[in-house]
């Protein structure tokens, strides 16, 4: 079953249960991929949205919410905290799962060790090496950072 299928399917269930935040997020993703599928057929590829750029779709509007909620978070806004927080959850349920920081270490200090990476000047060999081998399974916002500690 394609994401677009699951999307479609988890919609459909919520609308017969009438989960209205469910609902509401879900059309708003919906939106997203039909607007591609519009790009899509204006440019030369002419095919619907694949998954791979549903799940690049999902990352944004996840990121889109997550800095939202950091927002409301400053400005004591807890009821709109709340929304955003839901969204992001239901979000993640169709993304790939991410690893946790400890799991990430572990393959930064591997592809350290394959690169030959000896300075901090080498990240964009690292960088490029862990897209290659976990394009959906890391984090690339915390990537970075542990770079920068082991290399540092």
């Amino acid at each position: 079953m394609s994401l677009r299928e699951k999307i479609n399917s988890q919609f459909n269930a919520a609308l017969k249960i009438k989960n209205k935040s469910l609902i509401s997020t879900l059309r708003l993703i919906l939106a997203a991929i039909k607007d591609q599928d519009i790009t899509n057929r204006s440019s030369k590829k002419k095919e619907m949205t694949k998954d791979e750029e549903i799940i690049k779709i999902l990352r944004k509007m996840k990121k889109q919410r997550q800095d939202s909620a950091d927002l409301y978070k400053k400005g004591a806004r807890t009821d709109l905290l709340e929304v955003e927080q839901s969204e992001i959850k239901i979000i993640e349920t169709f993304l790939p799962k991410q690893l946790n920081e400890e799991e990430t270490k572990k393959i930064c200090q591997d592809i350290i060790k394959t690169t030959g990476a000896t300075s901090i000047k080498d990240i964009g060999k690292i960088m490029g090496a862990l897209k290659k081998t976990h394009p959906d399974s890391i984090d690339f916002s915390k990537v970075s950072l542990i770079i920068k500690g082991l290399l540092g």
